[in-house]
């Protein structure tokens, strides 16, 4: 239900066609405070168009302009302040949602398609760290959003499998590896080898040799080295999978940095035949001076290619096999400049596609302010974090509702939701400082208030013997009281489409947060389940609410537990 098309739609016919119809819905503005009115329409750009002033153009408007929809309009200096007419559009909005139910707030935006989402994509036999949270939760709420907008979402999992850490952790593993500890507890063992290489590094540089030439053995399909590279890949994937699965993330595509080993050539034949390549100080590199950016180095001095030429084969790859017509890539702002030589090198070899290939950048989770690292052993295992957070959901269900079935089902759905959430609602290019505190209260802007609020929601349905296939039987006089309640219903999908085109999923978080808020603080001054003429109005009502915050939370990747 677009009402700001409507009063453009208006708009257009009484300014006899001389600003397109897309113009006049760019203009029209949301007032930040509500006595303003619910739409505004500011006068300046007719200025020029009509030679009149701002102020004489509103006037005129304000007396022509007429429709059930607009209950009053009101002519501020150049402002015409549109107030909705409260009745009319709470029960088109509320009629809407209880026929579409899940399905309000879809929509088709530029002709849908497929969107490759490169997300995730932790280190092979290193954790499942804090720092890996948000590229996996960002991703997943990015699929489920453009989903929603009319794409279809392809989720890959580009697995750090290859790399110089390969050879450092097949030399550690043959120095001092012992194989039934790796085999009882795989990750935290090839952890300890992994800190120990570089303790020892530090005070044995030829160490560092040792690793190259470990890994030189594995890119040259030495035996032993593969059957270690493929045993460390396997045990580390089913540690991977029990916490994706705790998640609720599947993936479509596993397929990593080892998957183009034999696409490179191709890459580096393609860039020599369109003369890309040139030689500095021994390596070849794709110079980038007209986009002011730094060479992107291809192949190294002793041949050996590069982060950036596995990436080029990834995205030809992907163009031909998905025909995607948006290809995201979330991964950290510390990358912004390879996604920058990425795509300037891809458009140089003359592929306009590049055009449509996205770096989503996020921020970092710090601890005690400062960066996690692997290498250092200063990390957060996410798995802790999510166990951690569903104990404390579990205790928190015992004291405040002892007689709850599935205990440990909601528990798992409000503990691992409060993770997912403490992220979600932070803009992504914010830096989230770790505190497990913060992350699992349970009041506030959390994820279990706005769970919670669902909840709440669903037992008042309950209670009111409220029955989904019968429609209400009478409308309330006014709506007032429920205009705030209704009038953010009729914003959710404007949310989403923000969330889209911002590729920002903190969009739905503070939505369903702000919907959460504004339900609790109507069901703390209405007396909902009163038994009268306006009961059934105000149950539809109350459903419309238990959809869209259901549909938020599972944009956002997040389960609703219909009792907690």
């Amino acid at each position: 239900m677009n009402f700001k098309k409507e009063l453009a739609t208006v708009l257009f016919e009484l300014l006899r066609k001389e600003i397109s119809l897309t113009e006049l819905e760019l203009m029209i503005e949301k007032p930040k405070i509500a006595s303003r009115g619910d739409l505004a329409f500011p006068c300046f750009t007719l200025a020029k168009l009509k030679r009149k002033s701002p102020n004489l153009i509103a006037l005129e408007l304000g007396e022509k302009i007429q429709s059930p929809t607009f209950e009053k309009i009101e002519v501020v200096g150049a402002y015409l302040n549109i107030f909705l007419n409260k009745k009319e559009v709470s029960e088109k909005i509320v009629g809407e949602i209880i026929k579409k139910k899940s399905l309000f707030g879809s929509q088709e935006l530029e002709g849908g398609g497929n969107v490759t989402i490169d997300m995730s994509s932790p280190n092979i036999a290193k954790p499942f760290s804090m720092g890996h949270l948000r590229s996996t939760v960002i991703g997943n709420a990015l699929a489920f959003i453009v989903e929603k907008c009319g794409y279809e979402p392809i989720k890959i999992n580009h697995l750090g499998d290859w790399g110089t850490q390969f050879g450092k952790l097949i030399t550690a593993y043959k120095l001092w590896g012992d194989a039934e500890k790796v085999k009882q507890n795989p990750i935290k063992e090839l952890l300890a080898l992994y800190i120990k290489f570089h303790e020892v590094a530090q005070m044995d540089p030829s160490l560092e040799d040792q690793g190259r030439s470990w890994f030189k053995k594995l890119e040259d399909g030495d035996v032993e080295a593969l059957q270690l590279w493929q045993w460390f890949r396997d045990e580390s994937l089913k540690e991977f999978s029990r916490i994706y699965d705790l998640m609720n993330v599947q993936f479509d595509s596993y397929a990593g940095e080892a998957f183009y080993n034999d696409k490179m050539d191709r890459v580096v034949k393609l860039l020599e035949e369109k003369q890309l390549l040139i030689e500095s100080d021994q390596a070849q590199v794709v110079e980038l001076t007209d986009e002011q950016l730094p060479p992107c180095l291809i192949k190294k001095s002793d041949g050996a290619t590069l982060y950036a030429t596995r990436d080029l084969a990834a995205a030809l790859y992907r163009k031909e096999n998905y025909k995607f017509v948006k290809s995201l890539y979330v991964v950290g702002h510390e990358q912004s400049l390879h996604f920058k030589q990425l795509i300037a090198v891809l458009k140089k070899m003359g592929y306009t596609w590049a055009e449509k290939m996205v770096h989503v950048p996020f921020g970092m989770m710090l601890k005690d302010g400062k960066k996690m690292s692997t290498r250092k052993g200063k990390v957060v295992l996410l798995e802790e974090v999510l166990t951690e957070s569903i104990a404390m959901a579990r205790h928190n269900i015992e004291e405040k509702n002892p007689n709850l079935a599935n205990k440990d089902g909601v528990a798992k759905q409000v503990g691992v939701g409060a993770v997912i959430f403490h992220d979600l609602k932070n803009n992504r290019m914010n830096d989230i400082d770790f505190s497990l505190e913060e992350m699992l209260r349970f009041e506030g802007e959390t994820g279990p208030y706005v769970q919670y609020t669902f909840a709440r929601a669903c037992s008042i349905l309950r209670k009111g013997n409220w029955q989904t296939d019968v429609p209400p039987a009478a409308y309330l006089a006014a709506w007032e009281k429920e205009w705030k309640v209704t009038s953010l219903l009729m914003e959710f999908p404007n949310a989403i489409k923000r969330a889209c085109e911002n590729l920002d999923p903190s969009q739905v978080a503070k939505y369903v947060v702000d919907l959460a808020q504004a339900f609790n603080k109507y069901y703390a001054e209405v007396k909902v389940l009163e038994e009268n003429e306006e009961q059934s109005a105000r149950l539809a009502l109350v459903y419309s609410v238990t959809v869209v915050l259901k549909e938020g939370l599972r944009l956002l990747g997040i389960e609703a537990p219909e009792e907690m």
